[in-house]
Parts: C-alpha cells; sequence; structure tokens
C-alpha cells in the first residue's frame, strides 16, 4: 500500500476571506483533486504553503499528519 504525502492536519475550515482551508492552506479545489495530483504537483503546493497562509494572515500550520496505515513487518 502506497502512503500519499499529505499537509491535513484535521483542522478542515475553509476561510470566507481567502478559501484556504485554515489547517493546511490548501483551496477545495486542490484538496478534491489531491489523491489524482503527481506526486510533483502535490509537492510544488505543499512547498507553497505556508507562504499562502501567512500572506492570508491565517495562523501557522501545525507539523503535517501522515495518512494511511503502514503494515509492521511480520504482521498478518
Amino acid at each position: 500500500m502506497q502512503i500519499t504525502e499529505s499537509p491535513c492536519v484535521h483542522v478542515c475550515t475553509i476561510d470566507r476571506g481567502s478559501g484556504l482551508c485554515i489547517g493546511c492552506g490548501r483551496t477545495i479545489d486542490e484538496i478534491s483533486r489531491w489523491v489524482s495530483m503527481s506526486a510533483a504537483e502535490r509537492r510544488a503546493i505543499m512547498d507553497g504553503l505556508p507562504a499562502r497562509l501567512a500572506a492570508a494572515d491565517l495562523p501557522p500550520r501545525p507539523p503535517p499528519v501522515r495518512t494511511g496505515r503502514r503494515r509492521l513487518r511480520g504482521t498478518p
């Protein structure tokens, strides 16, 4: 199973003024297309999120949470 890197911090609220999620800084369109984007597209967006949040005067986001599950070696 492949784990998709995500900036989601499970604070999913869209700021009306900026149109950005106050938790991760993505737009609704980016959130909805996230799993279909290439790794390069996701990385480019993630690299710009801190600046986006700052420009929108939103608080800095907490560290990203890894989503998905990893199977431990040796477990069924």
